[in-house]
């Protein structure tokens, strides 16, 4: 009897501005790699260089889904089908999602098995978007920060104080209050062990908040 077919792996890029945070999603991946090629890890760069099929956008400090970064990739057919993954799923950037007619917009609450399910059940055809109408803070992946005790929001909010965004600016980036901007601040300050916006800015250079450049190989080398 001839043997039964096997599926290729879907190939997937990954997109983010942070090498901590791209590693931290291909480490999920990486006991599903019958499932997933990793075939891409760019780190604040245009253009996709590879063809893949989907291309996952971390949105940890990057603009929203209203910025141009996912319209460039939408609009660049090597990115192959465009996913955002966040921990942000405002009901409004979910209608722009839905609207702009990304492939997924996943919540960083799903673990490796269920990150790979829903990119999988894209590769498939199917739209996938997380409804989330409670807040988690159970986080999964990594961030800047993190080993000094920074939840995935309080560093997203510093990274964008390293970069000189004021609260005002960080709320509407974030798509948060600036109330709950103001909230961050001052969780993260009392960890950071800092009481100034220049302090905490130096403290962001000197622990990897400021966005990192360039391309790295699959396999993080």
């Amino acid at each position: 009897m001839p043997e039964e077919a096997v599926s290729a792996p879907l190939r997937l890029a990954i997109r983010n501005d942070y090498v901590v945070v791209v590693l931290g999603i291909a480490a999920m991946l990486a006991p599903y790699a019958d499932q997933v090629e990793i075939v891409e890890v760019a780190v604040g760069d245009g253009g996709q260089r590879t063809p893949v099929d989907i291309t996952l956008y971390d949105a940890f400090s990057q603009t929203q889904i209203d910025g141009s970064d996912v319209d460039e990739l939408l609009n660049d057919p090597a990115a192959g089908k465009v996913v955002v993954l966040t921990w942000n799923v405002n009901p409004s950037l979910v209608r722009m999602a839905r609207d702009k007619g990304v492939s997924g917009y996943l919540s960083k609450t799903l673990d490796g098995a269920g990150l790979v399910s829903a990119l999988t059940r894209v590769h498939q055809g199917e739209v996938v978007i997380t409804e989330q109408t409670t807040r988690s803070s159970n986080v999964n992946g990594q961030w800047p920060g993190r080993e000094h005790g920074l939840t995935a929001r309080e560093a997203e909010v510093v990274s964008l104080v390293t970069q000189g965004l004021s609260n005002e600016a960080i709320a509407r980036q974030s798509y948060i209050s600036i109330n709950s901007v103001k909230s961050y601040i001052r969780t993260a300050y009392r960890k950071m062990g800092v009481t100034t916006r220049a302090q905490a800015v130096l403290w962001g250079v000197q622990h990897g908040l400021l966005p990192d450049r360039g391309r790295l190989a699959p396999d993080g080398d």
